[in-house]
């Protein structure tokens, strides 16, 4: 078996007027696909761009030799690295397993060492939700919406640091703000959902390192499942002044691109929850090296998974193999590209279920696909009063 082509499809999501999802098939001589998803939004014309280089690369090529054409994309170039790069390889190599799936017939979970749980847990974004629900972005309306997930099943809940409406339609961020907004919020939620829902706070790196630590402080009492991403994860350093601050867990890592950019967070032990993006840091095969090296340090996977029915599909199979895994991202559900990609995944509650198909139990239908063509979209930017930028 070769493959004899890769194609892109950059599909517009009419239920999200923001989002684009970017897809890479893989086809063989044989007549058997495999399907893959990059991970790096509103740069879709870049990955486009750089998988046609690697099209020409990858045909004629052994398709079973997925850690050999990992290495192959990774280190076959003098330049490396960048998100752009690692998403596009991410992407390649989960269509690669998903076709070696089909090829013996398997779950790509069984090409793992097989399943070590029944299930995985998810946790929804109460916020983000809310806002989509057409309820409201106030913390009344975000706390009816968790109560109704919760009675559905749901045992995780997240939302964002943030503040009130108004000022997040105005994209205006001051963290003094934010930081009592974020109590607020949280104490609603614990209040109004109990001691047995785990509640994670995502910081979304709005906070430089004191404001974090004073808000990861005022959370403590309340008991965070996690801070994630409190501080930007490109600088270790400081993750170890928080780390000396702080009780708190620390979940933190969707924006590392490759494991040499992890080296420094896992081997000092600076956080507890990894957040890999399996669409950004290079595909199964980087994040499944990441795991078992986080394995020796007692850290736990929580992937990071803003993205469509392959993506997702990707990280059951992940999850599902991986020890040391923690719970889930979700914001697909049921529905989301419906007639575009169909998917085996069940959802019931909060828990997500493998259909046991081979492959990733996904395919792409690509007429729908080209009909739901690619919009360019602005990427989401806040500002401070002054008008200077906020990390976002």
């Amino acid at each position: 078996m070769r493959i004899s082509d890769l194609k892109t499809f950059a599909v517009h999501d009419p239920e999200r007027p923001d989002r684009n999802y970017f897809f890479v098939k893989i086809y063989t001589d044989e007549g058997l696909t495999g399907l893959g998803e990059a991970g790096v939004t509103w740069k879709e014309p870049a990955l486009s761009g750089l998988a046609e280089v690697y099209r020409s690369i990858l045909l004629g090529e052994d398709p079973a030799r997925i850690e050999h054409l990992w290495q192959l994309l990774w280190r076959g170039q003098f330049f490396r690295g960048g998100h752009v790069h690692s998403a596009v390889v991410a992407a390649i190599d989960i269509a690669l397993w998903d076709l070696r799936g089909k090829v013996l017939g398997v779950p790509v979970y069984e090409l793992l060492g097989g399943r070590t749980r029944d299930y995985v847990r998810c946790y929804c974004h109460v916020q983000q939700g809310a806002e989509s629900a057409r309820e409201g972005t106030g913390i009344p309306e975000m706390v009816t919406y968790a109560k109704a997930r919760v009675a559905e099943g749901w045992r995780f809940v997240r939302f964002h640091v943030s503040e009130a409406p108004e000022r997040h339609r105005e994209r205006r961020h001051e963290q003094s703000r934010a930081l009592s907004w974020t109590v607020d919020a949280f104490s609603e939620l614990r209040s109004a959902l109990g001691d047995d829902i785990e509640i994670c706070v995502d910081f979304h790196q709005r906070t430089t390192p004191t404001y974090a630590v004073q808000l990861a402080r005022a959370l403590e009492p309340m008991r965070p499942f996690f801070i994630e991403d409190p501080i930007r994860a490109e600088n270790p350093n400081e993750f170890a002044m928080l780390r000396s601050q702080v009780s708190v867990p620390i979940a933190t890592g969707e924006q590392l691109s490759s494991k040499w950019e992890w080296r420094e967070l896992i081997e000092r032990d600076l956080l507890d929850y990894c957040r890999v993006d399996l669409c950004i840091c290079g595909g199964l095969t980087e994040s499944r090296k990441l795991a078992a090296w986080c394995e020796t340090h007692y850290i736990e996977q929580v992937p990071h998974n803003p993205l469509g029915p392959v993506s997702t599909a990707a990280c059951v199979h992940f999850d599902l193999s991986t020890p040391l895994f923690a719970v889930q991202e979700l914001t697909w559900r049921p529905g989301v590209l419906e007639g575009v990609v169909t998917t085996d995944l069940r959802l019931e509650g909060g828990n997500l279920f493998s259909g046991n198909s081979p492959g990733l139990g996904v395919e792409l239908d690509e007429e729908a696909a080209r009909a739901l063509a690619y919009q360019p979209q602005q990427p989401h930017v806040l500002y401070r009063d002054d008008g200077s930028i906020s990390d976002w």
